[in-house]
């Protein structure tokens, strides 16, 4: 594996482990209010500043980690399974309903995502899982798409039809010879996504669609900030700074990931 890689994963698990104890190493409480020392610049007390409340910047930086990463790995989740399970039930099935899954891709694939999200956020009222149910109602197809192509190729191979002459159980072909040579392919691409799922839920709080006060999440700590730019640039400075570190990190890792298993390192290598 290549040192670079080894430092990009080691620098993604910092960034979990953060997200995980950010409560535990924060030096306030996020929440507290403290109209003593409102907007206070950084300083060796307050690091990062103070926002218009007086609560801690570096604080609430810490605790919103758990939760932007959080709904972010729970999305990725709901779509990447959503996905499989509908591409696989299009691809190994007839065509009549292949045809029918197409449809209900294409048609989902005809709106753009974050206007679809902000109407479905609209409708179901604003919050979190709200937001995250909006942007999962859309992104699945993607990956319903892929699985459903790599199912198409694959499902004329040798090793399956082998086994289904074999009589191997269905169930058993799909998980032990078809999931592991779709799967690495599939998993690249859901690392690809990690940083732009941050970036449109941060988006989404930024409009005021998703979490909302006084829980800390870096999408509402910039949406709470934009009116306090010029007095106090900090409360926006940190919270956008650490965002584009963590959704560059993942971008550089998702990467290296995809060229690490990319049949032509192997062929590299030897």
């Amino acid at each position: 594996m290549k040192r670079k890689l080894k430092i990009e994963i080691g620098l993604a698990v910092l960034l979990l482990l953060i997200a995980l104890f950010g409560s535990f190493l924060a030096p306030y409480d996020p929440l507290k209010v403290n109209y003593d020392f409102s907007l206070q610049s950084p300083s060796f007390l307050h690091i990062f500043g103070t926002d218009k409340l007086g609560r801690d910047v570096f604080s609430r930086i810490l605790c919103g980690a758990k939760t932007s990463f959080g709904l972010t790995f729970l999305m990725l989740f709901l779509i990447v399974f959503i996905g499989m399970i509908v591409g696989l039930i299009a691809g190994l099935s007839n065509d009549k309903v292949e045809s029918f899954f197409n449809n209900i891709i294409n048609g989902l694939l005809a709106f753009p995502d974050t206007i679809f999200a902000i109407a479905i956020v609209g409708i179901v009222g604003a919050g979190l899982f709200n937001t995250v149910f909006a942007l999962a109602l859309i992104w699945w197809t993607k990956y319903a798409r892929l699985t459903l192509a790599l199912v198409k190729q694959e499902k004329k191979k040798n090793y399956l039809v082998i086994s289904k002459m074999s009589g191997v159980p269905p169930l058993q072909r799909i998980i032990r010879y078809l999931l592991p040579n779709i799967l690495s392919q599939i998993l690249v691409t859901a690392f690809l996504d990690i940083g732009n799922m941050m970036i449109s839920l941060a988006g989404l709080s930024f409009l005021g669609l998703a979490s909302q006060p006084p829980q800390p999440e870096w999408g509402a700590m910039l949406y709470e900030s934009k009116q306090f730019m010029q007095v106090a640039p900090w409360m926006m400075f940190f919270p956008g700074l650490v965002l584009f570190i963590c959704v560059l990190i993942f971008n550089l890792l998702s990467e290296d990931i995809r060229d690490y298993l990319d049949p032509k390192h192997y062929e590299e290598k030897l």
